[in-house]
């Protein structure tokens, strides 16, 4: 007969709120027991990457991710001119073992398209993509992609990405009626600083560390909207009941320890973790730091904005962030339920994690020792974790495919060598996210061509082992963003965030106001994560309203409209001139002579509909799956 497990451990208590409970649900450890039934079990050496048995509960720190990344031997490989930087030759040596071959490289029209999105999150300008089809030198993709590291466009896409890792929102979900006292209106200062964080390369230890503890780290006036990492947290009503607080301490724990480290540290609220050297005691020990910390809404200056201040009323200048309260030691709840106390639980790091001196923290809260621990290079994971999340910007699918969930019940890394090779470079070389994401962009595994071929398709069909590159979907943002590009329309503003439903933001999408009580519906059709919980990845789904959006909503068809407008001012001329520069601006790429004879057939037609023939001509090539798509 089938066991079923205890269902308090995974749940927790019953009591919490709808939005906890669902995280609970879709937490891996629960979807591993799910896979269990089936007899999944995995787990892997690094060097090799397949799978190997676990080392059980024992030896803890045998266990792939809790070992130390290290600089691993470049394997040799046979077809030695094909790598051009270090991972290549990892990924080369994995294909070679496969009995694979590496791809093509893509076309310069595909690749330079391809760049731009990953990081700047925008298309080439058709002007940029000319003058990089006709640049003979040797080096010019290179420049290109110095290029796109150096546009300010580049924090942008890095921010949409690091945002819904963090659970970035401007409200709460559990706001009644027109009560937005515990909104955060000035949430973009936080937004903001991360873009410039990013542009400026600052490296991630430190960006790590000023989130946690930058009033701690005695941080430069400008560096304390860092701290709306956790200042910008999910708030309950009812906060002053210890189990609504907490539910809030949860949050804190699951966010931080999921984003940084890739662990999920939150399943040991109620029971020690089950698959992971996690005792309830180290649960506790991480929500004390968080229990002697209080949210607060504060000036530059340093004036606390005191009692329930409505949104509208907020100072311009106040952040949404943290300071430390009076510092205080949590009992273990036993069973999650806060009435049954259990021995007390010192403030401290992980476990698996601390050396043998490490101690509790004592600096008032402990965030300034908990960013420490984070940011160490003695810690193992928090650089293969942003590994990870970065090679899957670039690559379309991370190495470790549970990038939130590097312990047993997730799943093994794919190239575990190269994976702790990267880690381990990374740190040595400054924690450098520029310097990472040119090298990925730069080799050879990158600029492979996405064509399925017969032979590698046969053996390795997902395309595990990188024997080409994988066509992906834009995101939202990226689709978004691209249309308004495309119709000359995109302006560059910063500042206090606008709603996606107002027809006169033309500002880039990762500006837009974030809710958790009600996602902006374009946000929701098109897969921007839930705000309330942290997201490992995002899904990719294909829906029937997703194409009745793109076929009759306002916003599509204005900028159809205005794309339209903007080719007839471009090219007066011909119309076969306006229909390649149509094909060069969303297709990056010239149009086929048939593709040109359609349109030419398509626009000598009369007009069937309120829109005229270029206006659906361009509406078409908005909503494509070429523009929607990158190879």
């Amino acid at each position: 007969m089938l066991q079923i497990p205890d269902w308090k451990p995974v749940f927790g208590s019953l009591r919490m709120n709808r939005h906890r409970l669902i995280a609970m649900l879709v937490r891996p450890a629960f979807l591993a027991w799910i896979a269990g039934l089936a007899g999944v079990a995995e787990s892997v050496a690094v060097g090799g990457g397949s799978p190997g048995p676990s080392p059980g509960p024992s030896r803890p720190e045998a266990f792939w991710s809790f070992r130390m990344p290290h600089l691993q031997h470049v394997p040799e490989v046979r077809q030695r001119t094909w790598p051009r930087v270090r991972i290549d030759h990892f990924v080369l040596a994995r294909l070679e073992s496969e009995g694979l071959g590496p791809s093509p490289e893509a076309g310069r029209a595909s690749l330079l398209r391809r760049v731009s999105y990953d990081l700047t999150g925008l298309p080439p300008e058709p002007a940029a993509l000319e003058a990089f089809l006709t640049d003979r030198r040797t080096d010019a993709y290179e420049r290109a992609v110095e290029s796109l590291l150096s546009s300010p466009r580049f924090g942008e896409r890095l921010a949409s990405v690091w945002l819904p890792l963090v659970r970035y929102a401007e409200d709460q979900a559990h706001q009644v009626g027109d009560d937005t006292t515990m909104a955060y209106p000035n949430a973009h200062r936080y937004r903001e600083w991360v873009i410039d964080a990013f542009n400026r390369d600052l490296p991630y230890d430190r960006f790590l560390r000023l989130q946690l503890a930058a009033d701690r780290l005695g941080a430069p006036v400008e560096d304390l909207p860092a701290l709306g990492f956790l200042g910008l947290g999910p708030k309950y009503y009812n906060r002053g009941q210890l189990e609504v607080q907490a539910d809030e301490w949860e949050d804190r724990v699951d966010t931080v320890t999921r984003t940084v480290l890739g662990l999920t540290v939150a399943c040991a609220r109620c029971h020690d973790h089950k698959f992971d050297p996690v005792p309830m005691r180290d649960y506790y020990a991480l929500a004390g730091v968080f229990a002697s910390t209080r949210l607060v809404n504060k000036t530059p200056s340093g004036t606390v904005i005191d009692g329930k201040v409505k949104a509208e009323q907020m100072p311009a200048d106040a952040l949404h962030i943290v300071e430390d309260a009076s510092p205080q030691d949590l009992p273990v709840f036993l069973r999650g339920n806060v009435a049954r106390k259990g021995p007390v639980a010192e403030r401290s790091f992980l476990g698996v994690l601390s050396g043998p001196t490490a101690g509790r923290f004592t600096d008032g809260s402990g965030r300034r020792e908990l960013a420490d621990r984070l940011a160490s290079p003695d810690n193992p994971l928090t650089a293969r974790v942003l590994v990870n999340r970065l090679w899957a910007v670039c690559f379309g699918k991370p190495l470790v495919p549970t990038p939130s969930d590097f312990g047993h019940s997730g799943l093994p890394p794919t190239h575990g060598a190269l994976l702790d090779d990267l880690a381990a470079r990374f740190m040595d070389e400054g924690w450098s996210v520029k310097a990472l994401l040119r090298e990925f962009v730069l080799s050879a595994t990158y600029r492979q061509d996405s064509a399925h071929r017969p032979g590698p398709a046969g053996i390795d069909p997902s395309n595990r082992w990188l024997w080409r590159m994988d066509r992906r979907r834009l995101t939202v943002e990226q689709w978004r963003d691209s249309v308004l590009q495309l119709a000359g329309g995109l302006v560059w503003d910063r500042g206090r965030s606008a709603e996606l439903g107002d027809p006169a933001n033309r500002r880039r999408t990762v500006h837009a106001r974030i809710s958790r009580l009600k996602m902006d519906d374009l946000l929701m059709q098109f897969d921007y994560p839930d705000a309330n919980v942290h997201a490992e990845k995002r899904s990719v789904t294909t829906t029937a309203t997703q194409k009745l959006y793109l076929l009759n909503h306002p916003f599509v068809l204005h900028q159809a409209s205005a794309f339209a407008a903007r080719l007839r001012a471009v090219e007066p001329g011909s119309e076969a001139a306006r229909v390649r520069r149509a094909y060069q601006a969303a297709a990056g790429r010239e149009p086929e002579p048939d593709e040109v004879a359609s349109a030419l057939e398509f626009l000598a037609r009369p007009a069937a509909s309120a829109m005229g023939r270029w206006e659906q001509l361009a509406q078409v090539l908005l909503v494509s799956n070429e523009l929607m798509y990158v190879d």
